[in-house]
């Protein structure tokens, strides 16, 4: 192969503009996560380089203000203006400008679900508002507070011990209640009272931290206290909460939309049309996870999915399927976990539903039962009287734990999908196993009719209704993807972001079925494969995924490296569960730098709450964590781990130009990662959102970028990845993008998708496509497996008729060709139709 890049004129190329509508879709995204050290003036400098790659649109984080110094912007704390940290209004604008005058469009992530609690509360408005006037305020429709529950008061748990014995850090200064960094508004009237009668006379009650488990009266996200829930159902609250964000779009500043979290809605689907009426029907996707078997609501106006999806199905081609089986062998004997704390996938997910739903959502399941007991006390006839509250929250509980995916999307009156029905009816049934008499699991029937929305449309049924899928939504992500994700671990290169881990596999015919359906029905869907949530970044698995190939030589290396550290630094692991995955991400990783690793560690048993965790810690068992990181992962050991990942250079090296090849011409958009062009070894956040190192400015500077960065790929200095893979990786992506920009009929809606089979006795380890009959795509999977095999043989690829080109080294193919000579430069092949 050669080096030169596919041909222009410059390193830095301005596109011409295409001149098309703004509702088009993109042809590609290009994510970029700002903050304070990276704002709209820098990410500006950049527009050069990713014009350049092929991309369409810039993709940017959260723009509106935000909690200060956050590195994310999903905390908002003001709807109305643009983060003054990132350059305020006129920076955003200064980077359209500039993204335009390089031919880029802009999309935006934005966050309707909710808002953050900052210190100081004054930098939330509309809160600060609510706080002083509490229910007679404006503002107090915009916020998911259950006011009742707390005799009129919303609880605030941000104190660091019970009350009285916070008592002498509280004080009242310059006409507000201080605590440390927190102010609190003062009610009218109330600024002379002695301390104890003051925080008695708010409309708010400080509260313990420890209290919010129970007691919290409002809705937040997830488990997290300091985002508090909108309620973006009001069509007030809409229009304040979007007026910046729609301005942005009608004045041409913003192009397109990512909606965060639309689970968290009371009526997503209700929301997402009224969106895209005030939006005029621009690109809109929604970071929406979906299950399985389970399938995007045709009713929602939007574009598609984030592409959580489509990052599944990707990895799955990646995974082998006796060496993963015997990985959750070795695994469980490895570990020693029981079937319920990481032995099995199915049991552990279960414990932790169990967990997160009795404790972390305690608060949420009381509201819950609150309602349902309400409905049932008013019910006409007295027909639903006698249901113990008891009873209730018992059936709540039993139900949410057995839905399989995120959330039902019903409103109460309203129709209900056959999927949402058996769903509900199949998760019913089962909760009344945890009744020992009959006439008890009663109650079970009014939850799942509540949460079919049977029960009649008044307040509290709708309240029940939305509630129940919410709560759903959030027991989903946070014992699932915060919780089991660390604790089942076999394959980490599985627990990913919309990932199945007890099922990661997926057969070449599976991933041709997917694209089919996403060309017939969602073709300008967003497709990823890193993000700035995915626990591990592409590359990184793309590495894992290659020891389902090699079990047993893994099971090697875990023994070497647990030798050795013993020998060299005297440490054993905590646990063996703990060795596993450290070992493991590691590897990933290539060479592990241990002041990346051992945060990446410390969250990963915290999140699995086995040892130690967030609220209930043992300081003991951290630092033994940290200990054993140093000493062996992050320590001599390591060399032994990148000594390992040398002998299996060439099969990663297939894996990440073939996870990334197919992610670029498959049907859908595909949003890139900055940095992720080239190789990108990311591990969970806050890891994935340092910057990487972009080229900084055009021409000859550009130029002088990019010799240097191949410099460094080609030294090597590891061993561990292939020389210049991550040259091989740029060029790879650059060709298919420009190719996705230069001819966007090829790849968009009235495209089309054809699998191309291969012939032979490797015809499994082929995945080949052509799109619209002009792009051909072909990838190795397995490759490791593949070699062992005898290689590929006889095994042969027909090509479509006509003249095909090799898209990175010009040569001309055509008719049946052997993949052993397709495929002898590269496991992955762009070709174009002359």
């Amino acid at each position: 192969m050669t080096s030169d890049l596919p041909p222009e004129s410059s390193p830095f190329p301005s596109p011409s503009p295409s001149g098309a509508s703004r509702t088009a879709p993109p042809t590609a995204t290009y994510r970029l996560q700002l903050q304070p050290g990276f704002p709209f003036a820098a990410a500006a400098r950049v527009v050069p380089y990713a014009a350049s790659l092929g991309v369409s649109h810039l993709h940017l984080s959260p723009v509106l203000e935000a909690v200060p110094g956050s590195a994310h912007g999903y905390d908002v704390t003001g709807h109305a203006r643009v983060r003054e940290e990132l350059g305020g209004e006129e920076g955003l604008r200064a980077l359209a400008r500039t993204a335009r005058e390089h031919g880029l469009g802009i999309v935006l992530d934005i966050v309707p679900n909710h808002m953050g609690v900052p210190a100081p509360e004054r930098l939330n408005e509309p809160l600060w508002e609510v706080l002083r006037e509490g229910p007679a305020s404006p503002y107090a429709r915009w916020f998911d507070i259950d006011w009742e529950a707390g005799d009129g008061r919303v609880l605030l748990p941000v104190l660091g011990g019970r009350l009285g014995d916070e008592l002498r850090a509280l004080s009242v200064r310059d006409g507000a209640l201080a605590y440390y960094d927190h102010r609190f508004p003062l009610r009218a009237g109330t600024e002379d009272l002695p301390l104890p009668e003051l925080l008695d006379a708010q409309h708010y009650r400080l509260a313990w931290w420890r209290l919010a488990r129970t007691e919290l009266n409002y809705r937040r996200f997830f488990t997290i206290s300091d985002l508090i829930g909108l309620r973006v159902e009001d069509p007030e609250v809409f229009a304040a909460t979007h007026e910046c964000v729609l301005r942005l779009v009608r004045e041409g500043v913003v192009d397109g939309l990512r909606v965060d979290h639309p689970d968290g809605l009371a009526d997503p689907g209700a929301y997402l049309l009224r969106l895209r009426e005030e939006t005029g029907g621009v690109w809109t996707v929604v970071e929406k996870i979906l299950g399985p078997a389970e399938r995007l609501p045709v009713s929602w106006p939007v574009a598609g999915t984030t592409g959580y999806d489509a990052l599944r199905h990707l990895d799955g081609l990646f995974t082998d399927p006796a060496g993963h089986a015997e990985l959750v062998r070795l695994h469980r004997e490895s570990t020693g976990a029981a079937p319920d704390t990481g032995g099995a996938w199915e049991a552990t997910v279960r414990r932790a539903a169990r967990e997160v739903v009795a404790h972390d959502l305690a608060a949420e399941v009381e509201r819950l039962t609150r309602t349902a007991a309400a409905v049932c006390e008013t019910a006409p006839g007295l027909a639903l009287r006698d249901h113990a509250p008891w009873a209730l929250r018992t059936a709540i509980r039993e139900t949410l734990v057995r839905l399989p995916v995120y959330r039902p999307y019903i409103t109460a009156g309203g129709p209900v999908s056959a999927e949402d029905r058996a769903m509900l009816e199949e998760a019913a049934e089962g909760a009344r196993t945890a009744f020992a008499v009959p006439e008890e699991a009663a109650s079970v029937d009014v939850v799942r009719d509540l949460a079919l929305g049977r029960l009649g449309t008044g307040e509290a049924q709708r309240d029940f209704c939305a509630r129940f899928a919410q709560v759903s939504a959030a027991l989903r992500a946070k014992s699932e993807e915060d919780t089991a994700f660390y604790r089942y671990t076999p394959l980490l290169s599985a627990n990913e972001v919309g990932g199945s881990p007890g099922n990661p596999l997926v057969a070449p015919e599976e991933f041709h079925a997917y694209c089919a359906r996403l060309q017939r029905d969602w073709p300008a869907t967003g497709t990823v494969l890193s993000t700035h949530d995915t626990k591990r970044s592409a590359d990184v698995r793309a590495a894992i995924a290659v020891l389902s190939e090699c079990p047993e030589r893994w099971a090697g290396l875990l023994a070497e490296a647990a030798e050795e550290t013993l020998r060299t630094g005297g440490v054993e692991a905590p646990d063996r569960h703990l060795a596993w995955s450290a070992w493991q991400t590691a590897y990933g990783m290539g060479f592990p730098e241990q002041e990346r690793l051992v945060p990446a560690l410390l969250k990963a048993v915290r999140e699995a709450g086995l040892r130690t965790s967030w609220t209930e810690p043992d300081p003991g068992y951290e630092e033994a964590v940290e200990r054993f990181t140093a000493a062996g992962p992050g320590g001599p050991p390591l060399y032994t781990v990148t000594a390992f990942a040398r002998e299996l250079r060439e099969p990663v090296r297939a894996n990440v130009l073939g996870a990334a090849l197919l992610h670029l011409t498959m049907p859908g958009v595909p949003d890139l990662y900055m940095g992720t062009e080239r190789v990108y070894a990311a591990l969970v956040d806050p890891d994935n959102r340092r910057l990487p190192d972009f080229p900084d400015g055009d021409g000859a500077e550009g130029a002088a970028h990019e010799a240097d960065t191949a410099a460094r790929d080609a030294e090597d200095l590891t061993g561990a990845l292939p020389p210049g893979l991550s040259e091989e990786k740029r060029r790879l992506t650059v060709a298919a993008l420009r190719l996705r920009r230069e001819h966007p009929e090829w790849f968009g809606a009235a495209a089309s998708y054809e699998p191309l089979r291969a012939a032979g006795p490797a015809a499994d380890h082929c995945v080949a496509f052509t799109r619209s009959g002009a792009v051909a795509t072909v990838v190795t999977r397995l490759s490791l497996r593949l070699a062992g095999a005898g290689g590929w043989r006889d095994t042969a690829l027909q090509l479509p008729p006509g003249r095909w080109r090799d898209a990175l080294d010009g040569r001309e193919l055509t008719g049946r060709l052997p993949l052993a000579e397709l495929l002898d430069g590269s496991p992955a092949v762009l070709l174009v139709r002359d």
